[in-house]
């Protein structure tokens, strides 16, 4: 699947705020219970069945929670100063630059894979072919876990974190959305939370398990 031109914009964009980012310690999993409940049901889903990959990592934070959770999990992003970040905060970890569009994994070769709030900024029609290729990706058995915002439309940004300028678009979509799409890539939707949006200005959100079949 060839990079859409528009994500190089949303890389320049993350890499200007990645240093942001770390400092506002957004992404952290300390004050998330229901999250590190969600990772620690993944991890117990899917343990013995083979390597993780956490899609759009960031800085890195769910890929070391779920190797203290005993998975054998490396991160990739589209950021290369996301990466860094990563690199420095957990050096005895694996991460490398690459975007979700141009994954190249081998059929099977994963127990579990993650789109941690990773994929809504991939232009929509790019969606359903990085699905796919996380479900062929998959043993059997083994399980996506993406998590996203709620809602109808777009929200085009551009401020990011700290007040910074940036330029990339949010785009929304209803759960009855993503889980078509995960049926659609060939797997089978085992868990769904929801989230309130934490102020009026943001939107719900949402993570959904999916497993593809035995």
């Amino acid at each position: 699947m060839q990079q859409p031109p528009d994500l190089e914009t949303v890389r320049e964009s993350y890499d200007r705020v990645a240093d942001a980012y770390v400092e506002l310690a957004v992404g952290r999993l300390e004050p998330e219970p229901w999250l590190r409940a969600v990772l620690a049901a993944f991890a117990e889903s899917i343990r013995g069945l083979g390597p993780v990959l956490d899609v759009g990592c960031g800085p890195g934070n769910v890929t070391a929670h779920l190797t203290e959770l005993g998975l054998d999990v490396s991160g990739v992003d589209l950021s290369p100063r996301m990466v860094e970040h990563a690199r420095g905060q957990y050096p005895d970890l694996r991460f490398s630059v690459a975007s979700a569009t141009e994954l190249d994994l081998a059929p099977a070769s994963l127990g579990g894979v993650l789109g941690w709030w990773s994929l809504f900024n991939l232009p929509r029609e790019a969606l359903p072919g990085v699905l796919r290729t996380f479900a062929e990706a998959l043993v059997p058995g083994g399980q996506a876990l993406v998590g996203t915002h709620v809602g109808d439309g777009d929200i085009i940004r551009t401020e990011g974190y700290g007040g910074l300028p940036v330029s990339w678009t949010t785009h929304l979509y209803r759960p009855e959305q993503l889980a078509g799409m995960l049926a659609d890539a060939g797997l089978e939707v085992t868990a769904e939370l929801r989230l309130p949006a934490r102020s009026p200005s943001l939107s719900p959100q949402m993570l959904l398990a999916a497993r593809r079949p035995a």
